[in-house]
Protein backbone atom coordinates (compact mmCIF):
# COMPACT_ATOMS: atom_id res chain seq x y z
CA UNK A 1 0.00 0.00 0.00
CA UNK A 2 1.75 2.91 -1.35
CA UNK A 3 1.67 5.94 0.74
CA UNK A 4 0.94 9.11 -1.38
CA UNK A 5 3.08 11.80 -2.25
CA UNK A 6 1.96 15.99 -1.74
CA UNK A 7 1.45 16.33 -5.57
CA UNK A 8 -1.31 13.33 -5.25
CA UNK A 9 -3.05 15.16 -2.29
CA UNK A 10 -2.56 18.86 -3.71
CA UNK A 11 -4.83 17.24 -6.97
CA UNK A 12 -7.48 15.47 -4.54
CA UNK A 13 -7.87 18.45 -2.47
CA UNK A 14 -8.18 20.83 -5.17
CA UNK A 15 -10.12 19.13 -7.62
CA UNK A 16 -11.74 16.58 -5.25
CA UNK A 17 -12.47 18.95 -2.19
CA UNK A 18 -11.20 15.91 -0.15
CA UNK A 19 -9.90 19.23 2.24
CA UNK A 20 -11.46 22.05 2.93
CA UNK A 21 -10.16 24.74 3.65
CA UNK A 22 -7.10 23.24 2.22
CA UNK A 23 -3.47 24.97 2.21
CA UNK A 24 -1.00 24.34 -0.20
CA UNK A 25 2.24 25.13 1.36
CA UNK A 26 2.85 24.29 5.22
CA UNK A 27 2.26 27.55 7.24
CA UNK A 28 5.12 28.01 9.73
CA UNK A 29 5.71 31.55 10.96
CA UNK A 30 5.02 31.93 13.99
CA UNK A 31 2.50 28.74 14.78
CA UNK A 32 2.90 25.30 14.70
CA UNK A 33 3.27 24.36 11.42
CA UNK A 34 0.14 23.27 9.08
CA UNK A 35 -0.78 22.72 5.88
CA UNK A 36 0.20 20.14 2.71
CA UNK A 37 3.50 18.30 3.93
CA UNK A 38 5.34 16.06 1.57
CA UNK A 39 3.79 12.83 1.74
CA UNK A 40 0.70 13.92 4.37
CA UNK A 41 -1.26 17.01 5.67
CA UNK A 42 -0.84 18.51 8.84
CA UNK A 43 -4.54 19.64 10.17
CA UNK A 44 -5.22 21.98 12.42
CA UNK A 45 -7.32 22.46 15.75
CA UNK A 46 -10.35 24.45 15.93
CA UNK A 47 -11.39 26.70 19.13
CA UNK A 48 -13.67 23.91 20.67
CA UNK A 49 -12.48 21.99 22.89
CA UNK A 50 -14.02 19.25 25.96
CA UNK A 51 -11.60 18.96 28.13
CA UNK A 52 -12.24 15.97 30.92
CA UNK A 53 -12.93 17.12 34.37
CA UNK A 54 -13.86 14.98 37.58
CA UNK A 55 -15.83 17.54 39.13
CA UNK A 56 -18.92 15.63 38.64
CA UNK A 57 -17.38 12.12 39.64
CA UNK A 58 -19.34 10.77 36.16
CA UNK A 59 -17.71 7.67 34.94
CA UNK A 60 -16.13 7.28 31.54
CA UNK A 61 -18.55 4.91 29.73
CA UNK A 62 -17.98 4.05 26.23
CA UNK A 63 -21.44 2.32 25.94
CA UNK A 64 -23.66 5.45 28.25
CA UNK A 65 -21.44 8.23 27.78
CA UNK A 66 -21.96 11.09 30.52
CA UNK A 67 -21.45 14.69 29.11
CA UNK A 68 -20.95 15.74 32.90
CA UNK A 69 -17.23 14.04 32.16
CA UNK A 70 -15.92 17.68 30.71
CA UNK A 71 -16.30 21.28 29.93
CA UNK A 72 -16.97 22.63 27.13
CA UNK A 73 -14.33 25.56 26.30
CA UNK A 74 -14.41 28.05 22.93
CA UNK A 75 -10.72 29.55 23.03
CA UNK A 76 -7.73 30.54 21.24
CA UNK A 77 -6.04 28.12 23.36
CA UNK A 78 -6.65 25.74 26.04
CA UNK A 79 -4.97 24.20 28.81
CA UNK A 80 -5.21 20.38 28.87
CA UNK A 81 -4.88 19.44 32.81
CA UNK A 82 -2.06 17.57 33.96
CA UNK A 83 -2.54 13.57 32.89
CA UNK A 84 -5.64 14.41 31.46
CA UNK A 85 -7.43 14.53 28.65
CA UNK A 86 -9.57 16.56 25.91
CA UNK A 87 -11.28 16.37 22.87
CA UNK A 88 -11.13 19.02 20.08
CA UNK A 89 -12.13 19.04 16.62
CA UNK A 90 -10.37 19.64 13.11
CA UNK A 91 -10.47 22.93 11.00
CA UNK A 92 -10.96 20.85 7.51
CA UNK A 93 -13.62 19.13 6.29
CA UNK A 94 -12.55 16.13 4.94
CA UNK A 95 -13.47 13.82 2.03
CA UNK A 96 -11.75 10.62 1.73
CA UNK A 97 -11.51 8.53 -1.84
CA UNK A 98 -12.76 5.47 -1.61
CA UNK A 99 -9.59 3.73 -2.67
CA UNK A 100 -7.52 5.27 0.14
CA UNK A 101 -6.65 4.60 3.63
CA UNK A 102 -5.19 7.74 5.73
CA UNK A 103 -3.90 7.59 9.44
CA UNK A 104 -3.69 10.31 11.58
CA UNK A 105 -0.77 10.81 13.81
CA UNK A 106 0.42 13.22 16.59
CA UNK A 107 3.20 15.61 15.79
CA UNK A 108 6.28 16.20 17.33
CA UNK A 109 6.44 19.58 18.60
CA UNK A 110 3.73 18.28 20.84
CA UNK A 111 4.80 15.18 20.87
CA UNK A 112 8.15 16.16 22.65
CA UNK A 113 5.77 18.33 25.26
CA UNK A 114 4.31 15.08 26.58
CA UNK A 115 0.96 15.67 24.35
CA UNK A 116 -0.35 12.90 22.45
CA UNK A 117 -2.92 12.84 19.34
CA UNK A 118 -4.51 9.40 18.97
CA UNK A 119 -3.64 7.49 16.25
CA UNK A 120 -6.58 6.70 14.10
CA UNK A 121 -7.05 5.94 10.45
CA UNK A 122 -10.07 7.62 8.20
CA UNK A 123 -11.31 4.89 6.48
CA UNK A 124 -12.67 4.88 2.33
CA UNK A 125 -15.30 6.93 2.08
CA UNK A 126 -15.11 8.43 5.38
CA UNK A 127 -16.24 12.16 5.67
CA UNK A 128 -16.65 15.37 8.07
CA UNK A 129 -14.36 17.20 10.24
CA UNK A 130 -12.50 14.99 12.47
CA UNK A 131 -12.75 14.51 16.59
CA UNK A 132 -9.60 14.67 17.74
CA UNK A 133 -8.34 12.93 20.83
CA UNK A 134 -5.88 14.77 22.80
CA UNK A 135 -3.89 13.14 25.84
CA UNK A 136 -1.51 15.04 28.34
CA UNK A 137 0.94 12.61 29.47
CA UNK A 138 2.97 15.01 31.76
CA UNK A 139 2.56 16.16 35.16
CA UNK A 140 2.23 19.86 33.99
CA UNK A 141 -0.66 21.72 32.95
CA UNK A 142 -0.67 21.89 28.71
CA UNK A 143 -1.54 24.45 26.93
CA UNK A 144 -3.35 23.61 23.14
CA UNK A 145 -3.17 26.45 20.22
CA UNK A 146 -6.23 26.77 17.89
CA UNK A 147 -6.18 27.14 14.62
CA UNK A 148 -2.86 25.71 14.39
CA UNK A 149 -1.31 22.39 13.44
CA UNK A 150 -2.22 19.38 16.09
CA UNK A 151 -1.18 15.84 13.74
CA UNK A 152 -0.35 14.87 10.50
CA UNK A 153 -2.62 13.18 8.38
CA UNK A 154 -0.89 10.43 6.18
CA UNK A 155 -2.54 9.21 2.80
CA UNK A 156 -2.17 5.12 1.68
CA UNK A 157 -3.29 4.47 -1.72
CA UNK A 158 -5.05 0.61 -2.00
CA UNK A 159 -4.25 -1.55 -4.55
CA UNK A 160 -7.95 -0.91 -5.72
CA UNK A 161 -11.31 0.17 -4.29
CA UNK A 162 -12.81 -1.50 -1.25
CA UNK A 163 -15.30 -3.35 -1.57
CA UNK A 164 -17.56 -2.22 1.46
CA UNK A 165 -16.44 1.67 1.95
CA UNK A 166 -17.38 3.20 5.82
CA UNK A 167 -20.28 5.34 3.53
CA UNK A 168 -21.80 2.11 2.04
CA UNK A 169 -21.57 0.98 5.85
CA UNK A 170 -23.53 4.05 7.23
CA UNK A 171 -20.91 4.43 9.72
CA UNK A 172 -21.71 5.82 12.87
CA UNK A 173 -19.48 8.95 12.72
CA UNK A 174 -19.98 9.70 8.78
CA UNK A 175 -20.66 13.30 7.78
CA UNK A 176 -19.51 14.18 11.41
CA UNK A 177 -19.99 18.27 12.59
CA UNK A 178 -18.30 19.65 15.98
CA UNK A 179 -17.36 17.58 18.55
CA UNK A 180 -18.82 13.92 18.19
CA UNK A 181 -18.96 12.11 21.50
CA UNK A 182 -18.57 8.10 21.66
CA UNK A 183 -21.97 6.15 19.73
CA UNK A 184 -22.95 3.20 20.57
Amino acid sequence: MPILNDRWIREQALNQKMIEPFNEKQVREGVISYGLSSFGYDLRVSDEFKIFTNVNSAIIDPKAFDERSFVSVQADSVIVPPNSFALARSVEYFRIPRNVLTICVGKSTYARCGIIVNVTPFEPEWEGFVTLEISNTTPLPAKIYANEGLCQILFFLGNEPCEVSYADRKGKYQKQHGIVLPKL
